[in-house]
């Protein structure tokens, strides 16, 4: 087991014991720690996090991240794997770094 600490852009964190078979998005799903998701196998790109400390790796291909977001840190934790325990920055506005909105 590996202790993954989840912080938020406003100060919110939460800690989550996450087994090196187990996604991260599994295991907040069944703790009930609210981090948003979409399709669950690394397309979409909605489950975007920032690893800020620690070794993780994807247990399938993440699809939703460029090259170069992965060599920046960013992590999709529906597919993310943890192999030491691990802080990730989530919510929503980390997907946003990425993506941004052309509406605003």
């Amino acid at each position: 087991m590996h202790r993954v600490t989840l912080e938020w852009r406003d100060g919110r964190e939460a800690t989550v014991d996450v087994a090196e078979s187990e996604t991260v998005i599994n295991v907040t799903e069944r703790e009930g720690v609210v981090v948003p998701y979409g399709c669950l196998y690394g397309a979409c790109g909605t489950c975007t996090g920032r690893l800020l400390e620690g070794n993780l790796v994807h247990s399938e291909r993440p699809r939703g991240l460029k090259p170069r977001h992965r060599q920046d840190g960013y992590v999709l934790l529906c597919v993310a794997e943890p192999r030491s325990d691990c802080r990730i920055e989530v919510g929503a506005r980390v997907q946003a770094d990425l993506v941004p909105n052309p509406w605003k």
